[in-house]
């Protein structure tokens, strides 16, 4: 019951509730009718009764119908001494005889002669007693065609007025599917977004109302959550140069021993380190406010995962691996070349940290554009994190030991998203592969000029724009 649709148990309920009201008024209908029937039977045979006593005989010429009613005098012994009617022999047994010469005797029962159950009445008349009776056929008829009209009409009200129910329901909640499929919609980036309200002011208007004032809330909370980090982002940046850039004099001069010089390398990478977690953060809060700068050029594929391969060629060979390149030939993409190659560095680095094997780029063209692809063989993703892989701060136990700030795959997709692409965990073969979905140029980007990538076509930003 608890699975059924809310629609459906309300039908259901209110089904039962007709029922049960059918059911109810049925018993009360049949109960009433009976009784009033049964009064007139009655009323009928005192009057009967009555008018024989008075003329001392039965009435002449208005015999009651054959096989339907009697009327009989009896004396003593239940001799018969007159009678009328279908009734063969006396209508009263010995005792009802004997209660009958001290008062009124009813009796319901079948007698000789009279189709069906008679309701018959005696009283005393003089030494004598006089007895009527009444076939109970017409009023068991009637009976009888009252149970059959609830039992073929009562289904038929019950069915029309569970669909009644249902629409009514349906109608009911209307304002709250609208609602839902809102919901469905409504995003926290996306300022203003409410929930339809209804236009009664009833229980479901104020859920609607209850329900935009806990979005506003979210909205501001998320609003100061994104600031934050775009602030921290931004303010981390400078620091974070110049003590680098202090730490690169003091290795330059010379003037330390060992342990000192090991001590300044480490602190060179950690800036590096804390240099990409602010630029990271900064892709995050504007991927997140949909305000990511691009600055889409058609690009070459195979060169620009060859100068991505050689980027990383001198550090996968420090490892013992190697960094191979499968592009289609001459396959292009319209794409802002820093933040693509931003997006596949960062799968590089990841199965440079925590894949193994040979790391191999691919590319391919695909009815909806283009493929990219980085794989390694590996153990793959942590079966623990795979399902939100591409979550922010999202790191496995190998990942934890290995350094990483869990950002690396939310960039990834946020970058993608912003080309108006995917991301995803390929689960083909060994090992760890991503695919980046990115779609084919559109006309508004074929007045572009020839195809090119490097430095030249890259758009410098000023430094305080930030990613």
């Amino acid at each position: 019951m608890r699975r059924l649709p809310i629609r459906a148990r309300l039908t259901i309920v209110f089904a039962a509730a007709m029922v049960l009201v059918l059911v109810g008024a049925g018993a009360f209908v049949y109960l009433r009718l009976r009784a009033d029937l049964d009064e007139s039977v009655d009323s009928g045979l005192r009057k009967r009764a009555a008018a024989v006593v008075a003329s001392g005989s039965l009435e002449p010429g208005t015999p009651p119908e054959r096989e339907e009613g009697f009327a009989q005098r009896l004396g003593p012994g239940g001799r018969v001494l007159e009678s009328n009617g279908g009734v063969r022999g006396p209508a009263l047994t010995g005792d009802e005889l004997e209660r009958a010469r001290d008062g009124r005797v009813w009796a319901e029962r079948r007698v000789a002669g009279i189709d069906g159950t008679t309701r018959v009445f005696a009283r005393p008349a003089g030494g004598a007693v006089v007895a009527v009776g009444q076939s109970l056929d017409d009023r068991d008829e009637t009976l009888s065609g009252l149970v059959t009209s609830f039992a073929v009409g009562g289904p038929v009200a019950v069915l029309l007025a569970s669909a009644l129910g249902y629409l009514l329901a349906a109608a009911g909640l209307r304002p709250v599917e609208a609602m839902r499929r809102r919901a469905s919609e409504v995003s926290l980036t996306g300022p203003g977004e409410r929930l339809p309200l209804p236009a009664a002011h009833d229980e479901v208007r104020r859920l609607g109302e209850t329900l935009n004032e806990m979005l506003d809330r979210l909205h501001r909370s998320f609003e100061r959550e994104r600031r934050f980090v775009a602030d921290a982002g931004h303010e981390l940046r400078t620091p974070i140069a110049v003590v680098k850039t202090e730490l690169e004099g003091a290795l330059r001069t010379g003037d330390y021993g060992e342990r000192v010089r090991e001590a300044l390398v480490a602190a060179v990478e950690e800036c590096d380190r804390l240099a990409q977690l602010a630029e990271d953060l900064l892709v995050v809060a504007r991927s997140g406010e949909g305000g990511l700068p691009l600055r889409p050029e058609q690009l070459v594929v195979g060169r620009l995962l060859e100068d991505l391969r050689e980027r990383f060629a001198d550090r996968a060979a420090q490892q013992g691996r190697s960094v191979r390149v499968e592009a289609a030939d001459g396959l292009r993409v319209s794409a802002d070349p820093l933040r693509l190659r931003q997006a596949l560095a960062n799968l590089v680095d990841n199965a440079l940290r925590h894949g193994e094997g040979e790391i191999v780029l691919r590319s391919r063209a695909v009815d909806s554009g283009v493929e990219l692809e980085v794989s390694d063989h590996g153990a793959g993703f942590d079966p623990a994190i795979a399902g939100r892989a591409f979550e922010r701060f999202t790191r496995g136990d190998r990942a934890r030991t290995r350094g990483g700030t869990g950002l690396g795959m939310a960039i990834v997709r946020a970058l993608a998203e912003a080309h108006g692409g995917t991301a995803e965990i390929a689960g083909d073969g060994d090992g760890a592969t991503v695919r980046l979905r990115l779609p084919a140029r559109t006309a508004a980007q074929d007045h572009l000029s020839q195809p090119s990538y490097g430095a030249s076509r890259i758009v410098r930003r000023p430094k305080e724009e930030g990613p």
